[in-house]
């Protein structure tokens, strides 16, 4: 029998568990009946079916947990303000997959059909994931949202038409930090001669921005070393002792989870200036630097939002879900770094079926309409406003063949208390990310014998 019960949504129950029921009681169930379960008609039926890969437990559980707890409450609060989208409910369920990549697998298997018309869209909650899947969601026509995170080549829709790193991909976040850079020292020529220290994790994620960087170094000349931290990074001080002994004029850490605050402690051991550090948006948390206590005063990381309570979104979702004690995260931590994500996923996703429904109609979409609404998605300064996150995101443009939506990046600092933005919104360098997208791109099609998608005929 299908799981028929949210374990956040207890009245909730889907009309393949009523067939399901109907047939354990011993009632014959009509061909016809059995046939038209998936389809959307009143009632139960207007509901959308939307699963949270989520991971509670394990190393990254802070990020799993503040992400995808969030991406919940925002749900509800569409739910419970709005009256879901378009009259449509929104019913949605946790998996956990505890950041790992094949229970990430199992989570899709075991949601991806649920609902009326199946999942509306998957968040892999890793790249490890999003690597495990793209075959099984390209098959099955479901979408995968992951803003900030992903396969970065993915960002090219034509070869993967149900894959969004939406906001702005890892690549382009390297060419905004070493424009940041550049402006720190007087300008792009001034990079010429300077020593890069690029600490990564050493997974899928942290390997993804090696060949946009070493771009980078060839046509600014700047020099970059590479120093590998194996995950889940708890013991890093030889990483930094070699770092320090390569006497960089700038450090590139991508940490995660207990790695970061471990290695930015490391770093002050070391002798290493926080404010000559720039994380990626990865170890951009409060529970980043936190636990490093004084040592990460100065740290400085990239970030494709804003943070802070003082929103309107949040202010109607501590009304609308934390008032009634339905909130899915410590209701401390909304508006933190991470809260902020899970709430950017829960936008993306809801205004993409708000989109798909202008073309399908206002009921529970299939995965591919959902697709479609991602592709033609439009997030202007007003519509930014009237939902709440004026100022918290970026403007984005997502179409057939850009999958990422141009979004722009902006540089924190850690005060010892709270992030403190320190940079307008920055344009990541398209000239060099966009080339490098399509090769990797074309390579991956041509591996896999795709024929990839001509864009010419979509218009947003």
């Amino acid at each position: 029998m299908p799981q028929c019960f949210s374990p956040r949504r207890r009245k909730s129950v889907a009309p393949a568990c009523l067939l399901a029921l109907v047939a354990t009681l011993g009632f014959a169930v009509p061909a016809a009946a059995q046939q038209a379960a998936p389809v959307a008609t009143a009632g139960a039926a207007m509901e959308q079916f939307v699963p949270i890969a989520i991971y509670r437990t394990g190393p990254y559980a802070p990020g799993g947990s503040g992400i995808y707890g969030a991406y919940a409450d925002y749900l509800a609060l569409v739910n419970a303000r709005d009256g879901g989208v378009n009259g449509v409910k929104l019913v949605y369920e946790e998996c956990e997959t505890g950041y790992q990549p094949d229970r990430m697998i199992e989570c899709y298997e075991r949601q991806k059909a649920k609902g009326p018309t199946g999942a509306a869209a998957f968040t892999p909650s890793g790249t490890g994931g999003v690597y495990a899947l793209i075959d099984r969601m390209t098959a099955d026509k479901i979408p995968s949202v992951t803003i900030g995170y992903g396969r970065t080549d993915s960002s090219d829709g034509r070869v993967f038409p149900y894959f969004f790193p939406l906001i702005s991909n890892y690549w382009s976040e390297n060419t905004a930090t070493i424009r940041y850079m550049a402006e720190r020292e007087g300008g792009l020529e001034k990079l010429k001669g300077k020593k890069i220290a690029n600490v990564v994790m050493d997974f899928a994620a942290g390997r993804e921005t090696q060949a946009i960087l070493d771009a980078q170094a060839k046509r600014y000349g700047f020099e970059v070393t590479t120093f590998p931290i194996t995950p889940p990074g708890l013991d890093q001080r030889a990483v930094w002792l070699q770092v320090r002994q390569y006497r960089p004029d700038w450090v590139l850490f991508r940490g995660w989870g207990a790695a970061t605050p471990t290695g930015i402690k490391e770093a002050a051991r070391a002798g290493i200036a926080r404010d000559r550090i720039i994380g990626w948006w990865w170890s951009g948390s409060e529970e980043d630097v936190t636990p490093a206590g004084d040592a990460a005063k100065g740290f400085i990381t990239a970030q494709f939002h804003a943070t802070g309570p003082n929103y309107p979104v949040f202010e109607d979702i501590k009304k609308y879900v934390y008032a009634k004690g339905q909130g899915n995260v410590e209701e401390n931590r909304i508006g933190s770094v991470y809260y902020v994500r899970g709430v950017l996923h829960g936008v993306a996703v809801t205004e993409a079926m708000r989109t798909a429904m202008k073309k399908f109609g206002n009921r529970p979409l299939t995965g591919d309409e959902v697709r479609w609404g991602l592709e033609h998605l439009v997030m202007t300064s007003d519509r930014i406003k009237q939902l709440g996150l004026e100022g918290l995101m970026p403007e984005i443009k997502v179409t057939c063949a850009d999958h990422e939506g141009d979004g722009a990046i902006r540089f924190q600092q850690w005060d010892g208390a709270k992030w403190v933005m320190i940079s307008d919104w920055i344009k990541s360098d398209q000239s060099m990310v966009r080339p490098l997208i399509e090769a990797s791109a074309a390579q991956f099609a041509k591996e896999k014998g795709i024929t990839p998608r001509d864009c010419a005929g979509e218009t947003n």
